[in-house]
């Protein structure tokens, strides 16, 4: 047991001074280091990511093969294990139903038409591909979107007693309004009605474990974002625009809304960049170029992400195989990745500092 023991230490010794990039904290300190067994001339052990979304996860792995051999005399060969954990970044003064999602984001954009459901989709299944448990909230009353692009027009809603079972497909969990509506059928709400729609969402749906919750929300800075910021405290916002004026003119209103509401803004992600011709697949500006980056640096916000306008996203979407999943080694689909992997690094730095 002694051996054991000054095996373990010997190891945690070699890798103090090796952070994690994103936290810049040593992995030893914030115990991240895990089931250490020296054999001889060999050493494995596991390593605790913040997120399986890590977007430096082989960063990590490298820098902790290398301190080990360079730093433990007689060591060979490291064998380096990934797991992850995904910390809760906000309190636990939430709904019931949502007691065990650890971290809920909303999707948001100043005006419609800039493929704020197109991101939220794809960001979702991107984000379980990587093995977080997420789950996607369709919370655009008026314009429910999210079935069609996600394959699932219509559904059966299953009940638990008197709560709500979201539906599963491509590997994550979704619930939309579009369920209770019949087809073509228009929702013509006021405030309350659409109030009471929001409540019913995040207090009835049986979400069970989540990692991530995504909640796709209506443009703008209407009821639906109010209600869903005083029921949730939000791990955080992202905010979709296009690079056109008049886009970026709402945006800064919607970013003061939810900063002004105490959500943190995780950041920007500008869509419809460029346009990729289909035949030459050369990529042109569409709109004035340079207006999300200006606007990142006057707000203080990164840009997650850049997406162009490509064809394959929106025929993905109209036929519910999104591009992470139809095409997830394509450039748009890994786009999309690195886009998810962005926001889960800044979902798990603010985590890390709320509870510490």
């Amino acid at each position: 047991m002694s051996e054991l023991i000054e095996n373990q230490r010997r190891v945690l010794a070699a890798l103090k001074g090796v952070k994690d990039p994103e936290l810049d904290r040593d992995l030893v300190d914030l115990d991240m280091i895990r089931d250490i067994k020296v054999c001889g001339p060999s050493v494995e052990l596991t390593v605790v990511l913040t997120t399986p979304a890590c977007p430096l996860r082989g960063q990590i792995e490298k820098s902790v093969r290398d301190a080990i051999l360079a730093r433990l005399p007689g060591i060979e060969t490291v064998t380096v294990k990934l797991d992850s954990r995904v910390r809760a970044g906000t309190p636990v003064n939430v709904p019931r139903a949502l007691h065990d999602v650890k971290n809920v984001v909303a999707i948001a954009s100043g005006k419609g038409g800039v493929g704020k459901s197109t991101v939220s989709t794809n960001l979702a299944i991107a984000l379980g591909r990587c093995g977080a448990a997420v789950g996607l909230l369709d919370a655009d009353i008026h314009g429910p979107n999210i079935p069609m692009m996600m394959g699932r027009p219509a559904s059966t809603v299953e009940q638990v007693g008197e709560r709500i079972v979201p539906v599963e497909q491509h590997g994550i969990r979704f619930f939309s309004m579009g369920f209770l509506l019949q087809e073509g059928q228009a929702v013509i709400w006021r405030g309350p009605m659409l109030h009471g729609a929001v409540q019913q969402f995040l207090r009835e749906i049986v979400w069970g474990p989540l990692d991530y919750l995504i909640v796709d929300l209506p443009p703008g800075t209407g009821d639906v974002q109010l209600s869903l910021c005083q029921t949730v405290e939000l791990a955080g916002a992202v905010v979709v625009s296009t690079p056109q004026d008049v886009a970026l003119a709402d945006v800064r209103k919607g970013i003061a809304m939810f900063r002004q509401t105490g959500v943190p803004v995780l950041g920007i992600v500008e869509n419809m960049s460029t346009f990729i011709c289909p035949s030459c697949h050369c990529e042109t500006d569409i709109f004035l170029k340079g207006g999300v980056d200006r606007l990142s640096k006057e707000l203080d916000l990164p840009v997650l992400g850049s997406i162009p306008l490509d064809r394959e996203v929106c025929r993905a979407g109209d036929e519910g195989n999104p591009v992470v999943v139809s095409a997830p080694d394509s450039e748009l689909g890994r786009r999309f990745l690195s886009i998810a992997q962005a926001l889960a690094a800044r979902i798990a730095v603010r985590a890390h500092a709320v509870t510490h």
